[in-house]
Order: structure tokens, then sequence, then C-alpha cells
């Protein structure tokens, strides 16, 4: 099915809820919802998007659903279950990630960090080392376990899923996810 550009235009600007709950352990942040993300109200949620198809190579979620569609509030209980979170930087929705300003990501590391606060996962997973950079004024940051943690979690920085970034694979984004599933202690 799909949708039209249209469509997905009239998505611009709104919000998908945290997929969240007490007790998780792993806490994967997008940069911001995509439109389809937003059309969907499902976190990555988009035909090309490689986070979903990485999660099952990796061992952590083997749920298939219809990105048409998104995830069932069963497959949500289901993620959630399996220990891990979704949010983003920026809650705003937009066709592309680098429509979001650096004031935005900023703004959103504040937020991260309150989530973080509440939370408490073992470890957080950001994923997209520019807008890391850019958020958290660490320019020097490269892919991989960060230094210096969000409010003392552990925390990574693992390459962006979208079928925008083409540098990285269903496979190469699997071990990224393994790693971090291993440090959260899901695998």
């Amino acid at each position: 099915m799909g949708f039209t550009q249209a469509q997905l235009r009239s998505f611009e600007g709104r919000s998908v809820p945290d997929l969240v709950a007490p007790g998780i352990r792993l806490l994967f942040v997008g940069i911001n919802p995509g439109l389809w993300t937003a059309a969907t109200q499902t976190h990555f949620c988009h035909p090309s998007n490689r986070f979903y198809p990485a999660l099952r190579r990796a061992g952590l979620f083997d749920v298939d659903f219809d990105a048409d569609v998104g995830m069932t509030d069963s497959q949500r209980a289901a993620f959630l279950a399996r220990g891990m979170g979704i949010t983003n930087l920026v809650a705003r929705a937009t066709a592309r990630a680098s429509e979001i300003a650096a004031d935005e990501l900023r703004e959103g590391s504040e937020r991260l960090l309150t989530t973080v606060d509440i939370l408490a996962p073992a470890v957080v997973a950001i994923a997209g080392v520019t807008a890391y950079r850019t958020a958290f004024d660490r320019p020097g940051a490269a892919v991989g376990h960060q230094p210096l943690g969000l409010s003392g979690i552990e925390t990574w920085v693992v390459p962006n899923p979208s079928g925008l970034n083409a540098h990285e694979t269903i496979d190469s984004l699997a071990g990224w996810f393994a790693q971090v599933g291993r440090a959260a202690g899901l695998l």
C-alpha cells in the first residue's frame, strides 16, 4: 500500500510517543521520527530502514510487522518485554534528519538526559554519530562505546539504520546491535 508524498507531508511536525517502560535494559535513541514513522506511529518504520532487520539478525527481536501499518500494540508490548525501548533526540517528524537544527538537537539532549535519569537503562544506544556530536557537544566522538556516558549510564553510538545511510548494511548494523545487546545483558 504505502503512502503518497502528499500523505507523508501531512505528517510533518508530528511526533511519535516514546516506546519505553520501567525496567528496560537497552534504550535506542533515534535522531527524530521520519514521516513514515509518524504516519505509522512506529519508530524506525520505513520499508528501507534496516533497524528491525538488524535487530532480528543480531538476535534481539524476532517479530515481523507490516511497515505500511506499523507495529500492533501486542508487538510493542513484546518489544518492551524483551527489555528494549526507543526514544528520539527530537520529537518533530521531518522528511530527513538534516532538517533538524543544531539547537533542536542540543535541546533534545536535555530531554534525553531526563528520560535516561527516569528509566535508568543499563545501556543507551544513540543511532547517528553526527547528531550525537552536535547534541552533546562532542565533536570528536566516533561510533562505538562512549567514554563519557549519559548520567552514569553506559552509552554507545551506533550507525544510523536509515536506508539513506549507504555506508551500513543489515549485517554491519546487526554487529553493532549485538554489541549493545550484550552490554545490556540481553544476549
